[in-house]
């Protein structure tokens, strides 16, 4: 069932799956980590010996943490309009699975969470974050629209006024700020607890009656799903416009050279 999918480790608990994302330093989505995303959730919901499912990434310090800046440039520099298009279907691919995922998804947030890794989060049921982890949607920041499911996500979870000045500045929140916030359920000290808390639980939902449980997360989720899927093609439309402008090549050089961006509004 998930032979194609080689770069995401999978690891089956009982009937608990967990996805761990793999690519140090800071478990940022390659190219094929970006397609299997794409593809494995879709497959969970045909997988009859699973029941729960944690998504977390490798190691002590990022969750899933920036994007390829380097990729970026070289997309802009060779006008890769293909490549984007393609990454735009996956993004959507992505958002849209991960919300019709029928069995529980629980967020083990080892580390820091930032663009796409901080969408990942906070699509998830329930998520439980090490307290002083950052996360923040930064697209703002590098000239990008925050199409891929965080200007839906956000505001359902912490409200309208906290989600725009978030999503505007790109500031990050700790693990305890998001927890205050109602971006994540709980911030937790120590990895120790981190795991005695998600695994905790995915052991008491893979327990609980499957049907009354999967049926009412598709119930929870009918309006997130009605939301999204009626905006998701304007979100990711305005995400186009914006990676094809000057500021946001500029922000991909700025960061390369470590200087402040020069934006202009082109």
């Amino acid at each position: 069932m998930y032979e194609g999918i080689k770069n995401l480790k999978l690891e089956k608990r009982g009937r608990i799956l967990v996805i761990t994302m793999d690519n140090p330093p800071m478990n940022s989505p390659s190219p094929e980590d970006h397609t299997e995303l794409s593809q494995v959730f879709e497959l969970i919901n045909h997988d009859r010996d699973t029941d729960v499912v944690v998504l977390t990434g490798a190691g002590e310090k990022a969750f899933s943490a920036g994007g390829d800046i380097k990729r970026m440039m070289e997309r802009y520099e060779n006008n890769d309009h293909a490549m984007w298009y393609y990454q735009m279907l996956e993004a959507r691919h992505i958002v849209e699975s991960m919300l019709r995922l029928e069995k529980p998804l629980i967020g083990r947030i080892n580390g820091h969470a930032m663009g796409l890794g901080a969408t990942l989060a906070s699509l998830c049921d329930i998520t439980y974050m090490m307290a002083n982890a950052k996360i923040a949607d930064t697209h703002v920041n590098i000239g990008m629209t925050a199409g891929d499911g965080g200007a839906l996500t956000w505001p359902l979870l912490m409200g309208f006024p906290r989600a725009k000045y978030h999503l505007f500045t790109g500031d990050p929140l700790t693990g305890r700020e998001a927890a205050q916030a109602g971006l994540i359920n709980e911030a937790v000290e120590t990895f120790e607890e981190l795991d005695e808390k998600v695994y905790g639980l995915a052991q008491r939902l893979a327990d609980s009656p499957r049907v009354a449980l999967q049926t009412t997360k598709r119930a929870i989720n009918l309006v997130m799903r009605n939301m999204l899927e009626g905006l998701i093609e304007a979100h990711l439309g305005m995400e186009t416009q914006s990676a094809w402008t000057k500021d946001h090549y500029e922000a991909g050089k700025a960061f390369a050279e470590r200087r402040k961006p020069n934006f202009t509004g082109e």
